[in-house]
């Protein structure tokens, strides 16, 4: 039986999924001017890992890629500790 049968009863419920990028502190002035169109230079980059979570449970791994123009992650593997 598969992980989705077992929990079939549960497969629909919404459940946030959070992938955090980098973080950066920022004076209170360069925010104040930022404006539509800024850009604001993280220190991650395509191929880097990081870590996916649903709620605070560490759920999966994956690592950052680009398709055209659009970032996105590309899950590299499961957290399947019990």
């Amino acid at each position: 039986m598969s992980i989705l049968e077992e929990l079939g009863h549960c497969a629909d419920i919404p459940l946030e999924i959070v992938v955090e990028l980098d973080r950066k502190v920022m004076t209170v002035r360069d925010i104040l001017n930022l404006a539509p169109g800024s850009v604001i230079k993280m220190r991650r980059s395509a191929g880097e890992n990081i870590d996916i979570l649903a709620g605070d449970a560490l759920v999966a791994f994956g690592e950052i890629v680009i398709i055209e123009s659009t970032m996105g992650v590309r899950i590299t593997d499961f957290n399947l500790q019990e």
